[in-house]
Parts: structure tokens; sequence; C-alpha cells
């Protein structure tokens, strides 16, 4: 029986390295990505390896529009996309698959299950609710083959870390195959006392029960434990004064544990050439449990940094599941690629953290670790159930031989619960949304698409106000033209968008109570525009670019000096660029390649209650080296090169106490042998 690889979602028919025909993350159909009414950036296997990319917020640096936000100590994976970035509670919303799989405390996401990264921009709410008006991430996972393939690869770098990958597929039967990957790791770091150790392990299926049916399964588990590294200070908004690597927590608090396990079941079946099913489940446990003493504020004597210390006890769960028919209907000379479906998620977060407001104070110049820590209390244990359901259409139109259409729209009903469990009270409510989306797209010819889209969002808020009643959810409207290119040949593709994002009803601190409640009262704005370009420029010449300017700010709030000012973290200029050349060398292929990532200067603080808070994040260039030579058809041998230059820069920030330096320069070196 041939390779075979099914799933809704996966992305297919990619001929060259950068470049991919067809993705169905989008829409849930298999649809060409030049008949699409929107702005899509796939990331394959290909650009992924060669960038040496192991986790997914390196694999987002290469798409445009996308900017690293404050990741919670480095435990969870968090960017905006468009400017905006979601729930600031959880980690950024992304699907594996087609499911939600960010729900809850699953760590930083690895690469080693990854087939490729979709990154959809816009609004995905007419096909998944809630969401962010910027856009989402899809990651497809590779799948069983009925051919055995095996692969393992062992690699060692700078500051003691290493990293051993394996992935095995091949037939259990005549109509059974298997698929699995798995990761372990250790990252060092040029920061004191910091580091984090991993390790994932994802058993999948597939079975054919019958040439039109098919059944797939896939398990996730992963386990992270890391040190938690709010990372240095800026002393009266000053960055570069005490140095990058110095580190103000406390080593004996240890570090903190997050583990997650995914299921996800999917099953398709095919009616006639033009009409067909697919259902499917989703299930995932994780929890995110430690100590850890970290900064609150400056003294006047600009040296004496006091901290707090907290135990986080957090843990959630997350099902979810789908029915969805799909089907071709020719009238009047019209072609109707037809969607419907049902969809339905039940979350339930599960918080407790004790904590002391004031701990030891530690001497930003000299600091020594070890005081005994006060005893700490009880100050948030609460229990939030979300319960969503809805039911969404598509039309996709193909009219004539140079015009295709897009009508769809969702209805969800969602309801809330929280319950304080320390002062006993319970808050509830219910929303109902309508998520409309319409776009068109005219090809004058095979090369070019000309689009333009128009969809709304809406996005319920976590958590209760200080009079403990729930949010008003964030709604969004969005509007984006742009045009695409995709050469003759097949080798190269390229997609320019412009776009306006409008949202309210964003929290922001209340003025009462800043440190502990929110309110309902700011509205941002976003616009700018993006261009992203991959493939094969030249013989064995590949080609990754992506340039976004990006204008998001906010245009009303509580507090009035933060009106006009552009959302932190994201810059207005941002490019990231790589370049790898394929030559033969001896009796074998080698490539080298370059990497560069620009980042203009940023607002760094995330919600300053005061001009004094506010702060800026210098720009900051990188520049990486990467060279592989194939031995033969089994041995690959890699070296990248990261921050060469050994630039010192700083990623992201929360506020001037929190603030996350950049990585200094780092070698790795991998063997890889496939069989």
């Amino acid at each position: 029986m041939p390779a075979t690889t099914l799933d809704t979602v996966n992305v297919q028919g990619a001929r060259q390295p950068y470049r991919t025909l067809t993705v169905t993350g989008a829409m849930k159909t298999d649809t060409p990505v030049r008949d699409l009414a929107q702005s899509v950036r796939v990331l394959s296997e290909t650009l992924l390896a060669d960038a040496g990319v192991t986790r997914l917020d390196q694999a987002l640096d290469l798409a445009s529009g996308v900017a690293r936000q404050s990741n919670l100590g480095g435990l969870w994976d968090s960017y905006a996309m468009r400017g905006f970035t979601g729930d600031p509670n959880f980690g950024s919303d992304y699907m594996v698959n087609g499911f939600n799989s960010s729900r809850g405390y699953n760590g930083r996401r690895d690469t080693v299950t990854t087939a490729s990264v979709e990154v959809l921009k816009g609004p995905a709410s007419a096909l998944y609710g809630r969401g962010e008006p910027g856009g989402t991430v899809n990651i497809t996972t590779k799948k069983p083959l009925f051919q055995p393939e095996y692969a393992l690869q062992v690699s060692g770098g700078s500051h003691g870390s290493w990293r051993t990958t394996a992935d095995a597929t091949g037939p259990l039967g005549e109509r059974v195959a298997y698929r699995l990957g798995a990761a372990q790791e250790r990252s060092g770091s040029d920061r004191d006392h910091v580091e984090s150790r991993g390790s994932m392990i994802s058993p999948s299926f597939l079975w054919m029960p019958s040439e039109d049916t098919t059944v797939s399964y896939e398990l996730e588990a992963s386990k992270q434990k890391a040190t938690f590294d709010r990372g240095v200070v800026a002393i009266d908004g000053q960055l570069g004064r005490v140095p990058r690597h110095a580190f103000y927590g406390e080593p004996a608090d240890g570090p903190i544990t997050t583990e997650s396990t995914g299921h996800q079941l999917f099953i398709q079946h095919q009616f006639n050439e033009d009409w067909s099913l697919q259902t499917g489940l989703s299930y995932r446990e994780s929890s995110l449990e430690g100590l850890a003493t970290e900064a609150r504020f400056l003294q006047a004597d600009k040296r004496t940094l006091v901290r707090q210390r907290r135990g986080r006890d957090f843990a959630a769960n997350d099902l979810s599941g789908r029915f969805e028919v799909l089907g071709q209907v020719r009238a009047a000379g019209l072609t109707h690629h037809l969607l419907m479906g049902v969809d339905a998620y039940r979350f339930v977060d599960r918080r407790k953290i004790n904590r002391v407001a004031t701990s030891t104070p530690i001497d930003l110049y000299d600091p020594v670790y070890g005081a005994t820590p006060p005893a700490m209390s009880l100050s948030t244990w609460t229990r939030e159930v979300q319960d969503s359901h809805a039911l969404y259409l598509q039309d996709q139109i193909d009219i004539g031989e140079h015009w295709k259409l897009l009508l769809g729209a969702r209805h969800d009903r969602y309801e809330q619960s929280v319950l304080n469990r320390r002062t006993g009270i319970s808050t509830d409510q219910s929303l109902s949304a309508t998520s409309p989306r319409a776009g068109v797209v005219y090809q004058p010819g095979k090369t070019v698409s000309l689009y333009a889209t128009a969809s709304r969002s809406f996005r319920p808020n976590s958590g209760v106000s200080r009079a403990y009643t729930p949010f008003p959810a964030e709604k969004g409207r969005s509007s984006e033209a742009g045009a695409k290119y995709d050469a003759a040949d097949g080798r190269l593709s390229a997609t320019l968008a412009v776009y306006r994002i409008e949202k309210n009803n964003v929290l922001t601190p209340d003025p009462v109570d800043p440190n502990s409640f929110s309110i309902a009262a700011g509205e941002v704005r976003s616009q700018g525009v993006e261009l992203d370009i991959g493939g094969e420029v030249a013989r064995d010449l590949r080609l990754s670019l992506a340039y976004a300017y990006t204008d998001a700010q906010v245009t009303e709030d509580n507090n009035a000096f933060l009106v006009g000012r552009q959302l932190a973290n994201v810059p207005r200029h941002s490019a990231s660029l790589l370049l790898v050349q394929g030559f033969a060398l001896g009796s074998g292929r080698a490539t080298a390649g370059i990497g560069l990532n620009v980042v203009a200067s940023r607002e760094g603080a995330v919600a300053p209650l005061t001009a004094t808070d506010d702060f800026k994040l210098p720009g900051y260039a990188t520049v990486k080296l990467l060279a592989s030579y194939r031995l033969d058809r089994h041995w690959l041998l890699s070296l990248d090169l990261d921050n060469v230059l050994d630039r010192t820069y700083y990623a992201n920030s929360y506020s001037q106490v929190w603030v996350a330096p950049g990585n200094g320069r780092r070698a790795v070196l991998s063997a890889r042998y496939s069989f």
C-alpha cells in the first residue's frame, strides 16, 4: 500500500521547500492558498529544519506581524499577532490539527512532531469561535505512513545544552499504521542559575477500515521543569545598567513544573466525490506547580529590589469536539464548496496561589541568595468553568474562471462561572455572539490573486471585576486587502497585505485596585502592512522573507496617558530573512545559510499606571549562521550559530522589573541518522 497521510487540517501539496500550495487549517477544507481571501503563511518542515527551529516561538519569528510577548518567566509561549496577544492569564492561543491546544498550562511547544505551522492572519471566529482578531496559529503534526521510516538525532551546544529526538513510522498491518515522535532535552543559559529540562512523547495511529473511511488517534504527553525567570531590571526606565546574566530570584526555590497530556481522535468518511463528513474529539489535562521569588519594585536607592514569593498550584482540563459535513453543489454555472458544522467545548481552570507580598530584598549589583523566606498565606483560590457550543456555515463559491466569493457565519453561546473558594463568592454569565465573514478573490491570471475580506470576532474575558461581576466579551472588526503571487514554475510565492482592526471591551487595570483587578474599559486599533515571500529564487537557493509595519495603539482607556500609546512589545517595524544555498561538496551535499532578525523599539510596560512606570525596549538586530552536510542517505550533520555577534538585546517585558534578555551567542551541533 502507498504511503498515506490523512487529516482534515493537514497541509498538502508542498512542491517546493518553503512553499505550500494547499492549506486546510484556514478553511477546514482542502483549499489552495491562492484562493483564500486572507493572508496565510505556512512554515514548512523544510523551512523549520533549515532555521534550526525546535520551539514554536522560534518558528513564529519567521512570519510577518508576530511579536514575542511576556511569557510568564519562560513557562509558556506568548506572542502578539498584528498587535493582539489574548488572555494574559494563559499562553497565546494556538491550535493543533484544528483543535485548540493552548487553553490551560501546556508549557512551551516543542516542534518534534510538527509537519508545518500555519500562520492564519485575521479573525478565525467565523469558523473557530472565540479568538483574537489579529489571527491564529494552527500546527499540523506528522502523520503515520505505511512506508517504514526511522530517524534519530542528537544535538549538543553552548552552556551544556543537549537534545535527543526520535521519529519512527510504518505499518502495523494492511490497514493500520503508526508513528512515534519523542524528544528529551536540557537547555542551559548564559543567565545565572537558569536552565530547563523537558520531554515529550507522541504516539499516533491511523486506521483505514475501508477505502472511504479513516480513523486517527494522537497522544501527546509532555513535561517541563524550568527556572522561573523574570529577567532583569530597567532602572528608571534604563536598560543595561545591570548585566544581562543577573538572576534575581532564589535558586533554592527550584524549578516550576508544567505537565500536559492531550488526546485527539478524528474520523473522516467520504460518501462520494462531492460529499464527506469529519468529526473529532480532543481532551487535554495540564498543570503548573512550584515556588518562585520574583521582583516586585525597586526601592528609592535604585539598587535594592523588593521581591515577593509565590507558590502556584494550577490545573486545567479541556474537552472539545466537532462534527462537520462538507460538500459541493453545482448550479447556474456556480460551484459551491459548502461546510456545515457544530462544535462545543468545556474548559475547567483551577488556580491556587500562596504568597507573601514583601519577601527578602536583594542587591541588584551584588545579589546574595539563600535568605530565609517568610511564611506565605493563601491569596487566590478559584475555579472557573467555561462552556461553549456553536453552529457555523461557510460557502466558497467559484464564479467563472476568475472570481471566487467566500461567505461564512458562526453563532456561539458561551457560559462562564467563577467560584472564589477563599471568599465563597460565585459569579455566572451567559453570552452569545454571531461572527460573520465575507471575502472576494479576483484572479486575472494563473500567477496573481487579488483579494479583500471583512469579518467580526469575539473573545470572552476571563476572571471577574472588583465587584465580583463578570466582564463583557471583547469584540473586534477587521478588514483586509492584498495581493498574492505564485510563480508559474511553482518555485516562489509572495503575499502583500494591508489591514485595519478595531477591538473594544479590552481589560485595563482598575484605578481603585490596579494590582488585583481590571475593568473592561479599553479600546485598541491596529493597522499595518505585511509582506511574506518564500521559495526558491535560484537553483538550490532558498529564501524566506517577512516584513511588517504594525501600528497598534490604544484608542480609549480609563488611564488617559495610555491613549495613543503603542501596544506593549509590539514594534512598528520588524523583519526576518533566511537564505540557504545548497551545493555539492565532495561526495555529499551541503548547505550554508544566513539568518537575520530585526525588531524596532517597543513599549515595555504591559499595564503601566503612571508615566513613570512607562519605558522603552530598544530595537535590535541579530544574525545567525547555518550549515549542514549530508554524508550519504543516512547521515546528516548540521551546525547552527545564533546571535553570532553576541548582541545584548531584550526580547520582551512586562514591567520595568520584569524584562527578559535575549540569548547571547549560542552554538548547536547536531547529527541525524535516518533509515
